[in-house]
C-alpha cells in the first residue's frame, strides 16, 4: 500500500506562484521505480484533468495549459514530487491531486485547494 499526502496548496492572487509537495511512503515502497504525476480537478467539473508527470526514467510531460508554467520534480531521496506553478490563472484554481503509477496500479492522494484570484 501506498500513501500520498500533498501539501502546499493556497489562496494566490493571479500572476503568482505557489510550489506544492507530496510525500509518498509505504510499507514496501519504493518511490523510485513509481511514475509519478500531478491531475486537478477544477470546480464543477467531475473529471480530474492531467496537469503533469514525470516518470521514473526522468521523461517529462505538461498538459498544454500549464507548459511553460508549471514545472514537476522529484528527489527520490526525500520521497517527493513537486509541483511549481508561476504565472498562476483563476482557471488555475481546481484541487491538485498527487498520483503514483506503477505496473497499471496507481494510487491518489486526498487533494490540495489551490485558489488563483484578486
Amino acid at each position: 500500500q501506498v500513501q500520498l499526502v500533498e501539501s502546499g496548496g493556497d489562496l494566490v492572487q493571479p500572476g503568482g506562484s505557489l510550489r506544492l509537495s507530496c510525500a509518498a511512503s509505504g510499507s514496501i515502497f519504493a518511490f523510485s521505480r513509481y511514475n509519478m504525476g500531478w491531475y486537478r480537478q477544477a470546480p464543477g467539473k467531475q473529471q480530474r484533468e492531467f496537469v503533469a508527470k514525470r516518470t521514473r526514467g526522468g521523461s517529462l510531460n505538461y498538459a498544454d495549459s500549464v507548459k511553460g508554467r508549471f514545472t514537476i520534480s522529484r528527489d527520490n531521496d526525500k520521497n517527493t514530487v513537486y509541483l511549481q506553478m508561476n504565472s498562476l490563472k483563476p482557471e488555475d484554481t481546481a484541487v491538485y491531486y498527487c498520483n503514483a503509477e506503477y505496473g497499471g496500479v496507481q494510487y491518489w492522494g486526498q487533494g490540495t485547494p489551490v485558489t488563483v484570484s484578486s
